[in-house]
């Protein structure tokens, strides 16, 4: 708004001194209001067209108050105006309210913090599986390096240490955080605050030093990164096992944005089907999706499980499928709860 405040401003200014010109040609000459008006457009422009009427003395002398007090200052104004508008910073008003805007509307989105390579590939990530986000940094050039190329980027440009940052991102209304930032202190600064905003909110965090995974976690992470170790992990990989490696990154990275895995909660499954086996869960209105797992009551991980297994309550079926497949089983899902 104080952007934005030296526009109304002075829009303000040139508007008072027409209305004090206008009834002042009212009140003394007793002009209709066109007339009036329109003397005082030619008066404080110094246009010098002819007078609606011959001015008596008293409008001459009120003519010459409002050129000497009115001439500079619509000038000066005016001028101030033209340089507002092509500085950009009506642009950027209109742009950043936008933003504002659509913020306000955003609920179960991710908010990234720190924008720098890590934030533009899971930017890029979310992007790529149609999931909204917020980018929050204070350096502009890792924002402006971003909207050249993804021009609809929602942001917000300051201190993601400042909660008052993450209340604009919607930070109780978000799914999801990830911690970017370079300074493993600021990350520790950062979950902390935001697992006080938002007790369910999932964090994930960067780590840059083995040191520091213990305190995100106890500060409230859900997982911690070290993007140093998996990059190294990642390369050793795909010289072991070159095609296995290329495949999963087909699925989780941009180019395999048509593959969706799901994880659905037993809580989320629809009541005639829990605590019966995979097989009956599978088979339950097909829509195509195949199991590749399951998350025990336990936390543990079995890959391809037994259809004879039970699904009870803290476990969670992992499936794989096309976007439109995974889509039709979530209405499908969301068409018996209701």
């Amino acid at each position: 708004m104080t952007r934005i405040f030296p526009l109304f401003k002075w829009i303000v200014v040139i508007i008072s001194i027409i209305i004090i010109g206008t009834v002042g040609f009212m009140a003394i000459e007793h002009y209709r209001f066109l007339d009036a008006i329109y003397m005082t457009i030619i008066t404080i422009t110094t246009i010098g067209y002819m007078e609606v009427h011959p001015l008596s003395d008293a409008g001459r002398v009120f003519s010459i108050f409002l050129i000497l007090t009115s001439f500079s200052t619509v000038t000066f104004a005016l001028t101030r105006l033209t340089q507002f508008l092509a500085s950009g910073e009506m642009e950027f008003y209109f742009k950043n309210k936008k933003i504002m805007s659509t913020l306000d509307k955003l609920n179960n989105h991710v908010i990234i913090c720190g924008f720098g390579r890590n934030g533009h590939q899971a930017a890029k990530t979310l992007s790529a599986h149609k999931i909204p986000f917020v980018a929050i940094d204070h350096r502009p050039d890792h924002i402006d390096n971003y909207l050249k190329e993804y021009p609809n980027l929602i942001y917000l440009k300051g201190d993601a240490t400042d909660d008052n940052i993450l209340m604009k991102a919607g930070i109780t209304r978000a799914k999801s955080l990830i911690c970017a930032l370079p300074d493993d202190a600021d990350n520790v600064f950062i979950v902390l605050s935001a697992r006080a905003l938002n007790e369910k909110l999932t964090i994930i965090s960067r780590a840059s030093n083995a040191n520091s995974i213990v305190k995100l976690q106890k500060a409230g992470a859900d997982n911690v990164i070290m993007p140093d170790r998996i990059g190294g992990t990642h390369m050793a990989t795909l010289v072991s096992k070159p095609d296995v490696v290329e495949f999963i990154d087909y699925l989780s990275g941009e180019d395999g944005e048509s593959i969706y895995i799901e994880s659905v909660d037993y809580t989320n499954l629809p009541p005639t089907i829990r605590d019966t086996t995979l097989k009956n869960v599978m088979d339950w209105k097909k829509t195509g999706v195949n199991c590749i797992g399951i998350k025990d009551e336990y936390g543990r991980f079995v890959i391809n499980p037994a259809e004879d297994i039970l699904i009870r309550e803290k476990m969670k079926v992992i499936v794989i499928g096309t976007k439109e497949q995974i889509d039709d089983m979530k209405h499908n899902v969301d068409d018996e709860k209701r």
